[in-house]
Order: structure tokens, then sequence, then C-alpha cells
């Protein structure tokens, strides 16, 4: 009976939503439930995140300041480092960061942490959701055994479910309302639950019979990817060789209508899930006695892709005459994809390691992102350089490592000695054409 009045509290709009985690993946749930007319309250360990949010003002690019300024406004959301509120939230949902051990291992720390918290808060008819990215058993194996550590069990006390994100930063044709949700429930109680909580938000629920396979199917989307760009990245390495440029070969390849879906190569996988999910599936294979060799293969040939670019450049400075030591290299693009601001496991940050380990001297330009900020892997201090043809000339080389729409591909090669294309973003330059190496 407990499950059927939180869904017609939820169905009548009068449950408060609890979104932990407020950066790529929670705030722009929040934005959601608030559009869907629920009450937010979005919690975080950062003191700045929660003191820039309640003075309505947003910290990721493609959430404009003046939607937090109205959820604020509408009085539809707070933002909170008080864990103790979480006793006044009916549904929780759990955003928090579930990276890789330095042996590419699951680390599990923060969703821990943050159920150990929510166990010392939680009340009987709350709903539980992880939406951190993780093996299938996640939810049942670590959250739920910490969670009952409050008293409570789950089925009757409260309700257990995983559902995935699905963000995609900078995509225009797909929204977090637009992008259909998955959800897996620990029970049938559960599930009626997080699917009744998600239609508030989102406009396509898909229910699936478990925690697991919800788990699985997130995995199986990353890892898909993940291999297929592995594919086109070993094929751009032969390629080359071969004196074949491989982005002609898919784009040729694309026009067949059927049996193709075309993956391009860069110089590194980034963000947070496809550099990282693959291998939380091949780490809890092992405990099946299982080894998976597919994914194994593609995470070594696009972890070396880095590695790879900076081969090309050396060769290409030496062809020139000039060595890489002491060599000064600017990196054009700091996000790992084009025309957002996020950062995270991007290659460009490996290049600029990889670079200044050699005895490079580095800068970078991106104009979304100013400036960098301390990470868990790196910590460079550096700032974005105003680009110029003076600026560019004063390069041994330009290596393009994000294919921002705002760069002026033309004016780049034009003042540029050399230029490393990493993603064929010089595709439409004509002039200049012999300072252009592909990589």
């Amino acid at each position: 009976m407990a499950a059927v009045s939180l869904v017609k509290k939820i169905e009548s709009n009068k449950a408060v939503i609890g979104v932990i985690g407020l950066g790529y993946v929670g705030l722009p749930l929040v934005r959601e439930f608030t559009s869907g007319g629920a009450k937010v309250i979005g919690f975080d360990v950062d003191p700045e995140k929660v003191k820039s949010l309640k003075a309505g003002k947003s910290y990721l690019e493609h959430i404009p300041s003046k939607i937090v300024a109205e959820m604020v406004r509408t009085g539809r959301f707070d933002a909170t480092t008080d864990f103790k509120l979480l006793k006044k939230a009916d549904c929780i949902l759990i955003c928090v960061p579930t990276p890789l051990t330095k042996m590419r291992e699951p680390d599990m720390s923060y969703v821990q942490s943050t159920a150990r918290v929510i166990a010392a808060n939680l009340r009987k008819g709350q709903l539980i959701v992880l939406e951190s990215t993780t093996y299938p058993g996640t939810t049942r194996e670590v959250m739920l055994p910490l969670l009952e550590e409050s008293g409570l069990k789950v089925g009757r006390d409260f309700y257990l479910a995983f559902s995935p994100e699905r963000e995609d930063p900078g995509r225009k044709d797909y929204s977090t309302k637009t992008i259909p949700k998955v959800v897996g429930g620990y029970d049938k109680a559960s599930l009626n639950a997080a699917v009744a909580c998600y239609k508030v938000a989102i406009d396509t629920v898909i229910p699936v019979s478990s925690c697991e396979a919800a788990e699985a199917c997130k995995i199986l989307e990353n890892t898909y990817r993940c291999v297929n760009i592995a594919l086109v990245n070993e094929l751009k390495m032969l390629f080359d060789r071969m004196g074949i440029d491989v982005w002609e070969v898919v784009r040729a390849a694309a026009t067949k209508p059927f049996g193709f879906t075309p993956f391009y190569p860069g110089p590194g996988l980034g963000g947070h899930c496809i550099p990282i999910d693959p291998f939380y599936l091949s780490w809890k294979a092992r405990e099946y006695g299982l080894a998976t060799r597919f994914i194994e293969l593609a995470g070594e040939i696009n972890v070396s892709m880095p590695e790879w670019v900076i081969n090309k450049l050396m060769y290409s400075l030496n062809d020139r005459g000039k060595a890489l030591k002491g060599a000064k290299i600017l990196v054009l693009g700091l996000a790992y994809k084009k025309d957002i601001d996020d950062v995270r496991e991007s290659p460009s940050l490996e290049l600029i390691e990889l670079l200044r380990h050699r005895g490079a001297k580095v800068d970078y330009n991106d104009p979304h992102i100013p400036r960098t900020h301390k990470m868990r892997e790196h910590d460079l201090k550096m700032a974005s350089k105003k680009l110029s043809a003076k600026m560019l000339s004063g390069y041994d080389a330009v290596v393009i490592a994000t294919d921002h729409s705002s760069y002026d591909y033309h004016f780049v090669v034009d003042h540029a000695k050399l230029v490393v294309d990493t993603r064929n973003a010089t595709k439409k330059v004509r002039r200049g054409r012999g300072k252009i190496v592909k990589a």
C-alpha cells in the first residue's frame, strides 16, 4: 500500500524530488523535473556549486543561468550541502561519478558514500534510484546492503531502482526530456514508483525487468560505441600507412542505406562514459570466469590513440628539421567533443601531459574553457590563449584536438607552420594543404 501511496503522490505532483550530484547529469535532470511541475532539492558536496545555483547562476554552458534563476524564483528548486534534508525528498535520484581506479577497476567510493548518507537519513516510503553508469549488479550488491543498514527493508519500507543517465552535452536533436528513459526496479513496486517518478519529467519511459537489465543496457550502449570507434581508429592507422584517407572511406561507406553505421576516428576517447564503462563490464566478467577480449582489445586501441597522435606530430616536425623537445605546440580544443565545455576524460588532457613529458612547450585554446581546473587525474594549471595570426605563427605546430564549430580553420591553416588534424576539421580547407597532417 505504501508504494501505491507514493505513486499517487507523484502523479498528483506533490512528491519532492531529491537529486544528488549537480553536474552534467544532475542539473539537466533538475531542469526537467522543475519544468514538469515538481519541487526539487539538489544536493552537492561542493559549496561553490550550491552557492552559484542559489544565486541563479549556472556553471554549465548548455544550461543558461536564466533557466536556473527561473527555477529558483518560482520556488521549485533549492540547492544545499545539507544531506539531512534528504528526509524531505520522496524520490532520491543519485547522479554521482563512477570513475576507474589507476588499475582500471571500478571506483565505487562515490556510490558507496552516497548510499551511506542516504541510509543515515532514510525514512519509510522513499524511492531511491541510482543513475550513475556502472556494472550489472551494482544496485543490488553495493547499494542495497548499505541502504538496509538503516534497519529498513527494500520493497516493504523503501523502493529501489536503476535508471541509466543518457546525457549527451551539445546535442541539438535530443534533450534530457526527449531521450527515452530506461528504468529497472528491484521489484514490481519499485519499478512502478520509478516509472511514475520519471514520467513527471521525461517524455518516454522504458521499463525493463530488473535493475541488472537496466545496468547492462547502458553498458551495452557504450561498449557498442567503444568497439566501433576502436575499429575505425585501427583502420585509421592502417590506412595512414597505405596513403588512404580514413575519413573519406567512412563517408563513402556511409552512403550505403543499410547495414552500416558511420563511426569516426579521433585522438582518443573522451567523456565520462565511453572511455570507462566497457572496463566496468570486463571487470565484472572476470567474476564469472569470462574474458571479454573484444572489449579489452578495443580499450587498448582507444587508449593508445593520444600516443599515436604524438608520434605523428613528432615525425612531422622531424621532416621539417625540428625536434619535439623544445618545440612550441598549441593544442586547439580542450573539451572532449565539439561545442561543449566538458573536459571529463578528454584526450586533449592526455595529449598535453604527453607533450610536456617529451619536453615540448604547450599552450591551448578553447573558447568554451577559459581555464583548467583541478581534476582527479590532471591539474594542468593553464589558461586559454587568445587566437591571432601572430600568435598562431609563433608555434611550431598546431594540434586540432577538438573540432569546435567556432574555429576558422582556413585562418588557422593560413597562419600556422604545421597543422596536425585529429578530427578532419580541415576537410574544406584548400589553401596550404601541404601544412596539414591527418592524425
